[in-house]
This record gives C-alpha cells, structure tokens and sequence, in this order.
C-alpha cells in the first residue's frame, strides 16, 4: 500500500492508494492502516504552524533560558522528524475524531477498525502504553481499554470520511479545567482562562496551545474545547482570542515554566448554544508538542 500527501498544512491530509489507483470505497483494512498512520505522523511531526510559532518565539525573546528552551524544543522537533521518532516520550491518550458524511455507506464495524488501528500503531510505531483502568491502574498495555480511544463523532454532508487524531499527554491534560459560571456574568470567562494557566504555570510544558470551549452542556464544553485544538493554523486568531494570548502571555510564565515571553502560542475557541440558566466554560491545555493529524477517505 502506497501512501501519498495531497496537501500538507497544519494538520495532514492523507489519501490512500493502492496499486497507484483510487479504491473504490473504504474498507475495514483502509481504515485501520489510515488510523496508524495518522499516529506515526501526528507523534514523529509537529505541524509547520507550531513551528513557525516557535520560530517567532524565539526570536522574539530576548530572555537567554527561554532563549534556550525554545532552541531545544526547535532541534528535538527536527531530531523527531529526520528519526521518525515520537517528539516526546508521552505519546498521549489515543483521542479521534470522526467526521461522517451522510451519504456514505459502510459495511463494516468503523469504530472496531478504529480501535484496531490504534492497537496496531501501538504496536508499530511504537506509542507508549498509557491507558490503565483508571481504579486498579492496570495498564491494558495496547492503549485500548473501556471507551478509549476516545471517539467523537459528528454527521457532515457529503460521502467522504474525515478522521483527526490528537494524542493527548497527561502533564497538559491533567491541568485543564471547566467551570459552570453564572449565566449573567460572561465578563468572568477571561479570567477564569487566565487563572486556569496562571495555576498550571510549567506543569503542561509552555508554550502551550490553549483550547476554550464556551457553552453548550458540562460535557459539551469540554468537547468544545478539546475541538478548538484542531483549528487548522494556530496562527488565525480573533480579536477575542489574541486579547486572550496577549493576557496569558503577560504572566511571565515561559517557555517551560522557567520565565519568558511566550506562556503560551496561541488561544483557540469554540462556542455553541446553552441554557439560558447556564454557561459552562472549558479551557484544554495542550503542550507545545501540539500532535495532530487528519486524513479524508473517499
């Protein structure tokens, strides 16, 4: 199996061909190959958007260990890359979304190729085991377990079918936060996502990539803001989201928490409807190894 790029951004589409002609439809087997190359790809390269972000970091700062930092964190990036290597040690929690185009039939278990595929990227990238029972802590030891990988999936128009993965690492992770302010009072959704960053500090290995979700539900909120991370070019920011980065950035945090301008590369957000009697508000933090990777199959 042949697989060739037809259009490198930020995140990375992949078409899949076999015997140099287009299958005529998705299979099981299509789907799980896709799915291992799409971790081997998100864990081994970082997108040229972090990486211009990183390069203006750099140059941007004049303080000498921030300086060094992002210096390190540019050549690991490239290491990764030329090695095919994962960019860190923390491969994350396998989390996919799934994009289902309406008029698309398939004939197979989807999510079980999924799962499958991320059983054998596992295996052949190699990802580190991270998924245990979240009690007994027993690691299941093929970064598959109960309802992991995590799946989220939207119904679109049209007959294509769009996969994004995001390996999510725990030390970004584990600082995030949601919150269910006061319906009336929206003026706190800036500073409980400055006081989210300001707490996590180096914790989630700055510069970070700052994802916000605001409204929907309790569990929407934080979809919302995981979502918010797959943004194409995190280079595209609003008027509200660069005040946001403006703020954040002002804490003096730095790159790996050790003081600097950059805290964190960019804010992203994503916002829907909710009750009139809430607003909930999630912040997801990424790391500066924002992985992700996507592919449309056809």
């Amino acid at each position: 199996m042949i697989i060739v790029d037809i259009l490198q951004k930020n995140a990375t589409y992949i078409c899949l061909l076999h015997k140099k002609k287009l299958m005529p439809s998705i299979d099981y087997h299509t789907v799980v190959e896709t799915v291992v190359e799409l971790f081997r790809k998100a864990v081994t390269e970082i997108g040229d958007d972090v990486i211009l972000a990183l390069r203006k970091a750099y140059e941007n700062e004049d303080n000498e260990l921030a300086k060094n930092n992002l210096k390190m964190i540019l050549e690991n990036i490239e290491v990764a890359r030329k090695s095919k290597i994962p960019v860190c040690q923390d491969t994350g929690i396998p989390v996919v979304f799934v994009e289902l185009g309406r008029e698309l039939h398939l004939d197979f278990d989807l999510k079980a190729a999924i799962v499958e595929g991320v059983r054998k990227a596992t295996e052949e990238v190699p990802l580190r085991p991270n998924v245990v029972h979240p009690i007994t802590r027993e690691n299941t030891m093929d970064n598959v377990g109960l309802h992991v990988p995590h799946l989220n999936v939207d119904i679109t128009d049209g007959d294509t079918l769009k996969l994004t993965v995001l390996p999510k690492g725990a030390g970004s992770e584990n600082v995030s936060a949601l919150k269910m302010l006061p319906p009336t009072k929206p003026n706190k959704i800036t500073r409980f996502v400055i006081e989210t960053v300001k707490e996590a500090g180096g914790m989630p290995c700055p510069p970070t990539i700052v994802g916000v979700g605001i409204g929907s539900t309790f569990d929407g909120a934080a979809k919302l803001a995981k979502k918010a991370l797959l943004r194409e070019n995190i280079l595209e920011m609003n008027e509200f989201e660069l005040e946001l980065l403006e703020k954040i950035n002002s804490l003096g945090i730095g790159p790996m928490g050790l003081g600097g301008k950059t805290t964190s590369l960019a804010v992203l957000v994503e916002m829907g409807h909710c009750h009139l009697a809430s607003l909930p508000v999630a912040v997801n933090i990424q790391c500066w190894a924002h992985r992700r990777a996507s592919a449309v199959l056809r």
